[in-house]
């Protein structure tokens, strides 16, 4: 026999490399096939319900980072409550309408204008489906749990009609609208967009300073005047109707030294026009405020029939330009809502491709729209009093990349305006995360305008609207609701592949279409009204889920998106949100903080990170971050991860080692019969399962990270674990101590594996497969722990508390005695200590083995008063410290007087020598091995 058969030490197969790119795979396909998402849901069944309700991703290409966040997240959220006494099912879903598809068709040589619809819109479907397939994999990969075979999908007939239903219970209270008001135009994807499929660039425009001659002053001005003004959009001056002026603003009619003419400018911005215009001086005839020069009539600056009116205008400032805001009704929100109040002409001169068309007039027909500056240059002549390039803030389609236009087109609105107050009404009962949330999605809905929801492409829900004979739109209840379980039965398509007539129900008949002609709408919904409508496709319309959901969980963009278009939706149908509360994350940015794209080479792909790292990594990664703001990720950043999940597993597989002849059933000690340090660990550790069940209800993924791995780090590995080897590796294998610190270990390994199953459900599962005493076969089928308080733990805590900060004076003494060469390791030392009497009475109070706490071999306390001049001095307590007396023991590593050489042939302390010859009688008798 050798003497370290005689100790205890660890025993596992638990490998200390994780190999979690290989393992990873295992364990899903080992959940697949045991059901345990199904079996997590039975065991659920009946108890109170949390529903997360799973935003759509677009289903198109790979899955990025920002998908692993948002989906990881969601998956720690449901799995945490699933364990905490929640029936939470999970129902993933995914976006599958819209242009990105069209544009990959098209990418492929699909020509969608030169083929039947019907065949094209299946090629669109089968494509989707197939993207579905691929992101449902890559999700899976990240070990997400959730009903993956019963997905909702807004291409599915069902979802397609429940949408239908949607549309017409809005139609039916009249918040379905036809207009012809200025819409976000996409010329490179010829269609209306909505505001969320906006965003904002810089670029560089040229902007134009010129004149509108006065043809009708009114009395107020002179006709050989001139009214200045300002656009960055020269080619909206082909649609001008009117000139804009603020009511309360200060106008002058001036004339320069170098200029004929008599020009009218805003008078807090006319030293800077002066000089812009090269005015070497001026002098001012007249003083005006903008209201008197309501209904002035100018003449468009070269096209003489056609007047602009001075018109009276809230938007107008004096920040830029001239004070004067030429006015073109068919080109911008506020032109157009300013322009209604005093009937200007709306005007369109730019098709659907960005071309000016034949009402630009023959010099412009033709032309891109950005193109034409030279042409409005010569056209204005000596009208232009200056040019200048600007760099702005310009709305671009968030698809193609391409800047937008406003454009009046027909298209179909759903009002914000006529139940504004109770969306605002119901956000304020909505529960948000981060709280600036609700300040945000308030502010947007308060100021936003109607929803424009058409869309002029092909792959998309139809808008269910017919037109009489006459004009009339028809979409009442009986018609919508008769196309919604046509939709049902046999999917959109069927829009297009029967005639009017034959969508219609039975017998329909409509006073304006006497002879019983129809026609139907060619424009589809905005993907937005899709996704938005899914409370009703999904929460609504199973039974294992409710309506409204308890949480919604995007992207912070999803503000102006899915929170903003499912909330008008649900309140304009039901009249109260689709959730209870609302977490936004912000965007994941690479390790510089920058934006990802393909052309920077900056993005990572979670199946990259999972080949390398494993998912567990990312998953980490995850509960790491504020996700209140940007994150930032880079394989640096996950190899750092990495590290800490190194940590957390080599510190669990050291319990799992240690416990691996502990029987809960028969060796477990009671926490009365505890050592004083063991209760103050059992005391510590439930503080952290509090704190982890009150981060995960708060949805605080980042307390969780570092409540762990302090405790990991601090509390086990650098105190509890440090000096426990001298007693779990060194005492008899059945003395109380070991039991008792088995006890606590064991404990702490179950319960921190389950705290740690939402985040780290493979590595878990793993851990949870080497506890053989645990009933439960997976750990995902187990209850989270609930935290324990034990009588005077407060005061124990202080105490410790105290002696914590004891400790780390003495560990700074004994790093000075190493330093000095004085000792080498720790367990070289005798530690003096010189403790007040407040010490003193701290350290017989903890009823412990302090130099065993310490791990130095010897320990002696003295008065303070008796300190050498040399010892290392705190407040209260100081230190000295010798080489301790006595030999190595062989066994237990510590110098101790009693070591000496035994009869069996080892050299071992007297403490040793009793755990042998009580434990290990043959080898008392037959001696030790000789070591070679």
């Amino acid at each position: 026999m050798k003497l370290k058969d005689t100790l205890n030490l660890g025993k596992t197969a638990f490998p200390m490399r994780a190999g979690l790119p290989n393992k990873e795979p295992q364990w899903q396909a080992a959940w697949e096939e045991a059901a345990i998402y199904q079996k997590r849901q039975e065991l659920n069944e009946g108890k109170p319900s949390f529903h997360l309700h799973d935003g759509p991703p677009y289903a198109n290409g790979n899955i990025h980072v920002g998908h692993a966040l948002n989906k990881i997240s969601k998956d720690i959220i449901v799995r945490s409550k699933s364990m905490s006494g929640f029936s939470a099912p999970y129902v993933p879903g995914w976006d599958t309408h819209g242009l990105p598809i069209e544009q990959v068709l098209a990418k492929q040589g699909v020509k969608r204008k030169e083929m039947d619809l019907a065949e094209y819109l299946e090629m669109c479907r089968q494509y989707a489906l197939s993207q579905v397939d691929k992101q449902r994999d890559d999700f899976k990969r990240l070990g997400v749990s959730a009903d993956w075979e019963n997905p909702y999908i807004t291409l599915d007939p069902k979802f397609e009609a429940d949408q239908i239903r949607v549309f017409g219970a809005m139609a039916d209270k009249g918040y379905i609208y036809r207009g012809a008001k200025p819409v976000y135009w996409s010329w490179s994807s010829e269609s209306a967009l909505a505001e969320a499929e906006i965003e904002y660039h810089d670029i560089d425009s040229t902007s134009l300073y010129y004149a509108n001659k006065v043809k009708d002053g009114k009395g107020v001005l002179d006709t050989d005047t001139y009214i200045v003004v300002w656009t960055t959009t020269p080619f909206t001056i082909t649609a001008s109707r009117g000139l804009t002026v603020g009511a309360d603003l200060d106008y002058l009619v001036v004339k320069a030294a170098n200029d004929d003419r008599k020009f009218v400018v805003a008078e807090a911005l006319v030293d800077t026009l002066a000089e812009k215009f090269g005015w070497e001086s001026f002098d001012v005839l007249e003083r005006h405020k903008g209201s008197a020069l309501e209904y002035i009539v100018t003449a468009h600056p070269w096209d003489e029939a056609v007047d602009e009116l001075v018109i009276l205008g809230d938007h107008v400032t004096t920040d830029s330009g001239t004070g004067i805001v030429h006015t073109a009704p068919s080109f911008g929100e506020d032109d157009y809502n300013v322009g209604m109040k005093y009937d200007l002409e709306v005007y369109v001169t730019v098709n659907e491709r960005g071309l000016m068309n034949e009402l630009a007039g023959p010099d412009f027909e033709g032309q891109f729209y950005d193109k034409v500056v030279p042409t409005v240059l010569e056209k204005l002549g000596d009208l232009l009093l200056a040019k200048e390039v600007i760099n702005h803030s310009y709305p671009f389609d968030w698809r193609t990349k391409k800047p937008i236009i406003w454009r009046a087109v027909p298209q179909w609105f759903a009002s914000v305006a006529k139940f504004r107050q109770e969306i605002l009404d119901e956000i304020d009962k909505t529960i948000f995360h981060p709280s600036w949330g609700k300040t945000r999605l308030y502010n947007m809905i308060r100021d936003r305008g109607d929803w424009v929801i058409s869309r002029q492409r092909s792959w998309g829900v139809p808008l269910p609207i017919f037109y009489a004979e006459d004009g009339t739109a028809i979409m009442t209840k009986e018609v919508t609701d008769h196309v919604a379980d046509l939709f049902a039965e046999h999917g959109s398509v069927i829009w297009w592949q029967r005639e009017a007539k034959d969508l219609l129900p039975e017998g329909f008949s409509h006073p304006g279409s006497p002879n019983g002609e129809f026609t139907k709408e060619t424009d589809i919904m905005d993907v937005w009204f899709d996704s938005g409508s899914s409370w009703n496709g999904v929460m609504n319309a199973r039974e294992n889920l409710s309506y409204p959901a308890d949480l919604y969980l995007e992207g912070s963009d999803q503000y102006r998106g899915w929170f903003n278009s499912s909330l008008i939706t649900s309140v304009a149908v039901n009249g109260h949100a689709p959730y209870k509360g609302v977490l936004s994350q912000g965007f994941v940015l690479d390790g510089k903080g920058e934006k990802m794209s393909k052309s920077k080479g900056n993005i990572i792909s979670p199946n990259d990170v999972a080949k390398q790292y494993g998912a567990e990594i990312l998953r980490l990664w995850v509960a790491s971050v504020d996700t209140d703001n940007d994150v930032r990720v880079s394989m640096e950043i996950l190899g750092q991860v990495s590290e800490t999940y190194r940590k957390i597993r080599n510190t669990l597989r050291f319990l799992l080692a240690n416990t691996h002849d502990y029987n809960p059933s028969t060796d477990a000690v009671s926490y009365q019969n505890l050592g004083a340090v063991d209760k103050y660990m059992t005391i510590k550790f439930n503080k952290l399962v509090e704190v982890i069940n009150k981060a995960y209800e708060a949805y605080d993924f980042m307390a969780i990270y570092k409540a762990v791995v302090n405790f990991v780090t601090v509390d086990l590995s650098a105190f509890y674990l440090d000096f426990a080897k001298d007693v779990v590796y060194i005492e008899a294998a059945n003395s109380p101590e070991r039991r008792r610190m088995q006890t606590v270990f064991y404990d702490i390994l179950v319960k921190i594996t389950k705290l740690l199953t939402p985040i780290l459900p493979h590595t878990a599962e793993e851990i949870w497969s080497y506890l053989e005493h645990e009933e439960e076969e997976f750990v995902q089928l187990s209850e989270m722990p609930v935290a324990q308080t034990f009588e005077g733990q407060e005061a124990i805590l202080e105490e410790w508390d105290g002696f914590m900060e004891f400790r780390t004076h003495a560990q700074k003494a004994l790093e000075e005695a190493r330093n000095a060469k004085v000792i080498g390791k720790s367990l070289e030392a005798h530690l003096t200590v010189y403790a007040s009497e407040e010490m003193k009475a701290l350290l017989a109070s903890l009823d412990s083995d302090i130099g065993l706490l310490l791990i130095v071999s010897q320990l002696t306390i003295a008065d303070e008063a008796d300190k050498p001049a040399d010892a290392v001095a705190f407040e209260g307590v100081a230190f000295s410290v010798e080489r301790a007396e006595g030999e190595v023991c062989e066994r237990s590593r510590r110098i101790d007087p009693t070591t000496r050489m035994r009869s069996y042939g080892v050299m071992v302390c007297d403490a040793s020598a009793k755990v042998i010859e009580e434990n290990f009688p043959e080898a008392v008798a037959e001696g030790f091995e000789v070591k070679a």
